[in-house]
């Protein structure tokens, strides 16, 4: 055990990422901030071992929504979602760790509300597609190019979780 922790030791000394580890994008919608929900989600994230490596609060504008939802500029229902989102401010997170995109997608549940599996964070608290708490990178892809919309290099920190050794099993750990 020791060799396996003192090389992922020397791994992260020397800044080298372990091949699964991912960063992903989550933004923490208005209605999560309105009904008070902030502590609950982001507590739910730590719990399950991902590492906040960056977040703020924001005000979204007309220009990074246009290029945040590029995929849904077009349609008829824009303008409400868009609306929805620079109602109130939200909060841009930054989570860090083995295969984050899925696990977070995992956490978030299905987009829509009424129909995400008890126990995940829409599925808790969420009966709509739009008032659906959070938004979470969908792909490795996506979450870098999210990232750097919301995130200049210097907003997010590199540091080590004094648990690792009890959240991934010594393989993952190599």
């Amino acid at each position: 055990m020791k060799i396996y922790c003192g090389l992922f030791n020397i791994m992260r000394a020397l800044d080298i990422k372990h091949p699964r580890e991912e960063k992903t994008l989550i933004i923490i919608k208005p209605d999560a901030l309105n009904r008070s929900l902030v502590g609950e989600i982001i507590s739910r994230f730590e719990r399950k071992g991902l590492k906040i490596v960056g977040i703020k609060m924001i005000q979204l504008s007309d220009e990074i929504l246009k290029e945040h939802y590029a995929h849904l500029a077009d349609k008829p229902f824009f303008p409400r979602i868009a609306k929805f989102m620079k109602s109130w401010p939200v909060i841009v997170m930054v989570l860090e760790g083995l295969e984050a995109v899925e696990s977070v997608r995992l956490i978030t549940g299905d987009t829509l509300g009424r129909k995400a599996d008890a126990g995940t964070i829409r599925g808790d608290f969420s009966m709509s597609i739009q008032a659906n708490i959070v938004h979470a990178s969908d792909s490795v892809e996506n979450a870098k190019k999210e990232i750097k919309r919301f995130f200049k290099d210097d907003e997010l920190f590199k540091w080590e979780r004094l648990d690792l050794e009890v959240l991934y099993a010594e393989d993952e750990r190599e």
